[in-house]
């Protein structure tokens, strides 16, 4: 009897099996138009504004190409070539005092038998509430010419590297220690065994096994460092005074001389470090192997009285810095007039005195953080399970994951001036959104975009692929799986992303600082206006309205999460 020979079906784009049956035609439909929707999303609101960018850069003010004279006059200004040597100088002295510092703290959390360690990664994450512009403000208040503490500096102004350094080193201090703890947290104890039995001391060990074990963690917070400090614009805005910046220097190009086409040269001039150290990390990365084994044995810090005592006095001081920044802010937001009159007064939050907006600027960044939260998440998390569970090409997805990483490298000042010459372009059929509050929402969603994604990729990735392949065999549509087992099994995950986005939201200055109008200024932008006009009380009483909900919502989040932990992940402890 012959054999039959029968060719197999040609796949289409989306043709894939799932437990011996081919993906209901709905279903297929559903993923490659939920595809090309995040994919579309990353495109106009991050790769297109960008391109758009790169474009007006080789026009000059008045519209005339011009190539590359704007370059060629970046290079011929003192002033401009003077930023550069500043961004980069102070930028690499702040990522080698934060990443000591952070090092230090993490070690201390991770490798001693200290007590009050959850008390110290509290305080550790102190910065994370509050706008880079509220620890400028509290040095001033410190050290500026009528700060208690002055006398300290010896004759040297905060006005300058000295105070923009002190600040950056308090807004990037958090995310060093996040990254190093984790590090720091997966060691093999047997190699630590093996060398206290050959004979090595502690600082050998050190040496040989502590710090090769945490190498890729520690180049990933040098370079997570420098970008947030090279990149920030709210430190050197309040205290950098006659220091130059690049962030501040796009602001002054684009507000202050509305010289867009310099500007467009300075923001791509900024974007470049970014890229770098972007680049370089994530190669890192891929060079980092596991450090444990379902061999290994978690290393466990052994009782140590002076290097524990040690260790919390490290903390102590260093925790102790952080909460007396904030302190310093939050007092002076309640006495009448520093430092003459300390009576405590509440004027200082009637905000009509201080900014036409008055409180109407709090209540749009409740709004903005809001809609950032509720719309990011669904974008985010839709997106990471489109591009990790569901079916389709390689290639799309391929394409999607590195268009989702792409807005890590993008600081916040460029993205927003990216997005005046890409809204503002008279071809543009999105032009209506400039100026509204759904720009600031969109621009904040893609500023914020990769750290949600990895999130909810990471969350994804623990859930066995068992889950659509049952649903599937039982022909239980795709979405209903995805409704009543994905999401409850991710809430945690989502909360995270969520609570992400609305704190950002409160907190950020670069993304919104070029896309707001009157009407919708949100609280961040009040206070760098309140400081610019010389109101530093009514700017430091906003910045602690911002701390105060960031902190109420963290607190929720907190009192959720557990919640959730008990109801939705009960099995995972089994």
């Amino acid at each position: 009897m012959s054999m039959l020979k029968v060719a197999a079906p040609k796949p289409s784009f989306f043709t894939v099996r799932q437990s011996g049956r081919p993906v209901d035609p709905g279903e297929r439909w559903l993923f490659g138009l939920g595809m090309g929707g995040i994919a579309l999303f990353l495109a106009l609101f991050v790769l297109l504004p960008l391109g758009t960018l790169f474009l007006r850069s080789v026009y000059d003010r008045d519209g005339a190409f011009v190539g590359l004279a704007n370059f060629a006059a970046f290079l011929e200004a003192p002033t401009l070539v003077r930023s550069v040597v500043n961004s980069l100088t102070l930028s690499l002295l702040t990522t080698a005092v934060t990443v000591t510092l952070a090092f230090l703290y993490a070690f201390c959390l991770t490798r001693t038998h200290m007590a009050g360690k959850g008390l110290f990664r509290l305080l550790a994450q102190i910065p994370l509430l509050a706008p880079s512009l509220l620890p400028a403000i509290a040095l001033v208040y410190l050290f500026g010419n009528k700060g208690i503490l002055r006398g300290l500096l010896m004759g040297e102004s905060i006005y300058g590297p000295i105070g923009i350094v002190m600040g950056e080193v308090f807004y990037a201090f958090p995310h060093a220690v996040m990254i190093l703890t984790v590090a720091l947290s997966t060691s093999d104890a047997r190699l630590y065994e093996a060398a206290e039995a050959l004979g090595a001391g502690a600082w050998k060990r050190f040496v040989t096994i502590t710090l090769p074990g945490v190498r890729y963690g520690l180049i990933s917070a040098i370079f997570v460092v420098f970008t947030l400090v090279v990149t920030d614009f709210g430190v050197p805005k309040v205290i950098g005074g006659s220091t130059n910046m690049l962030a501040t220097d796009v602001y002054k190009q684009v507000v202050g001389l509305q010289n867009f086409g310099m500007g467009a040269v300075v923001g791509i001039v900024l974007l470049l470090p970014a890229v770098l150290a972007f680049v370089a990390d994530w190669f890192g990365q891929r060079r980092q192997m596991a450090q444990l084994s379902a061999r290994s044995v978690p290393f466990q810090p052994r009782v140590n009285p002076v290097g524990d005592r040690l260790a919390v006095l490290f903390c102590a001081l260093v925790g102790g810095l952080l909460l007396g920044l904030l302190g310093v802010a939050g007092f002076a937001s309640i006495v009448t007039f520093w430092p003459y009159n300390l009576t405590p007064t509440l004027a200082n939050y009637d905000f009509a005195e201080f900014d036409a907006a008055g409180w109407s600027s709090y209540a749009n960044s409740l709004t903005l953080a809001f809609w950032t939260a509720l719309t990011g998440t669904v974008i985010v998390f839709a997106g990471a399970w489109l591009v990790e569970r569901a079916p389709g090409r390689a290639a799309m997805k391929g394409g999607v994951r590195l268009l989702a990483i792409l807005p890590l490298a993008v600081p916040g000042m460029v993205l927003g001036l990216a997005y005046i010459f890409f809204f503002n372009a008279p071809w543009n059929p999105l032009g209506w959104l400039y100026h509204g509050m759904a720009i600031l929402v969109l621009a904040t969603v893609a500023h914020f975009y990769t750290v949600s994604h990895l999130t909810a990729v990471t969350a994804l990735k623990q859930l066995d692929a068992e889950f659509e392949a049952v649903s599937a065999s039982l022909k239980v549509p795709v979405w209903s799986t995805f409704l009543r087992v994905t999401v409850p099994l991710c809430l945690p995950a989502i909360l995270d992303i969520a609570i992400y986005f609305f704190v950002n939201a409160m907190t950020t200055v670069s993304a919104v600082v070029f896309l707001y109008a009157p009407e919708t200024k949100p609280a961040s932008v009040a206070v760098l206006n309140m400081d610019d006009a010389g109101e530093v009380a009514g700017a430091a009483a906003m910045a602690m309205m911002i701390v105060l909900t960031s902190a109420a919502v963290r607190a929720l989040h907190a009192l959720l999460s557990r919640a959730l932990q008990a109801r939705t992940q009960a099995w995972r402890r089994h």
